[in-house]
Formats: C-alpha cells, sequence, structure tokens
C-alpha cells in the first residue's frame, strides 16, 4: 500500500479514471493496527486496483472533507469523486472488508 503524504498527491491518485482505494489511518489507532494484520491478503485478492493510505493526522482536512469519522475508513475514488465508503465500525475483521470489496467492486 503506497503511503499518501501530500493533499496534492491525493487529489492526482483519486483522479483516476480506474477505482483506487484508500485506508484512512492514524499511528494511535488500535483497530488499524488490526486491520494491518489481515489487509495483506486482501490487498492480493483485489491487486489490479490502487491501493493506498493516508495517515490523517499527517495530512489534515482530507478526513474532514470525505466525512471519514473514524478510522481505520476504506474509501473508493473514481474520477475524483467518492464511490464508496467503509466506515471504522464496519472494518474490523476480513470479513468486514471483503464484503465492502466484493459490493462494490465485484
Amino acid at each position: 500500500m503506497e503511503a499518501i503524504k501530500t493533499e496534492d498527491q491525493f487529489n492526482e491518485i483519486i483522479a483516476s479514471k480506474d477505482p483506487v482505494i484508500i485506508k484512512f489511518f492514524a499511528d494511535w489507532c488500535p483497530d488499524c493496527k488490526r486491520m494491518d494484520m489481515f489487509i495483506g491478503d486482501i490487498l492480493e485478492q483485489y491487486n489490479t486496483f490502487g491501493w493506498y493510505e493516508i495517515n490523517s493526522d499527517e495530512v489534515q482536512g482530507l478526513a474532514e472533507k470525505y466525512d471519514v469519522m473514524g478510522i481505520p475508513s476504506l474509501l473508493i475514488f473514481q474520477n475524483g469523486e467518492k464511490l464508496a465508503h467503509r466506515h471504522s465500525a464496519y472494518t474490523k475483521t476480513p470479513d468486514d472488508v471483503l464484503e465492502f470489496l466484493q459490493e462494490e467492486l465485484g
């Protein structure tokens, strides 16, 4: 998963004509660390998509702009538009994340 370090980089990535998946996280977040333990297998299953992560404490303002109220959250963007959003309460298990990706990306 490639790290996004600036708002400009974020805007460039979400402008992709293909769907991209972005994980919002923070270093202090225990649920984020739990997700890191299982996300690798999911990345392999969905390796045709670009995967990125953004530390919401380091790049401020984007979480608020895209209604990220809890972390980790997964958002799918295409052509600069947010297509889908899975809030933190529903990203605690591999099954939660896979269900979201299957619903949104097939």
